[in-house]
């Protein structure tokens, strides 16, 4: 072995490879957290644009309207 790397090797025993799938926990608790939060309704909003006018506003977003970070970065 060369300097800092580790050996390491597998044993392959069959009687506990139903344990390999069981590392995050049992599946009585999925969608515990999801389940837990409270519904909460969907809010109406503006239409979004589409084609030329989206890419309108992605230009302007980008090279029209920017500023820059100390080290003459652009802010995203």
């Amino acid at each position: 072995m060369g300097k800092g790397q580790q050996s390491c090797f597998y044993v392959y025993l069959p009687q506990f490879t139903s344990l390999l799938y069981l590392v995050h926990g049992s599946l009585a608790r999925a969608g515990k957290v999801k389940s837990q939060t409270p519904k909460v309704e969907a809010q109406e909003k503006k239409k979004t644009p589409k084609g030329r006018a989206k890419k309108r506003i992605l230009y302007n977003r980008r090279f029209v309207n920017v500023t820059t970070l100390p080290g003459g970065k652009r802010r995203m």
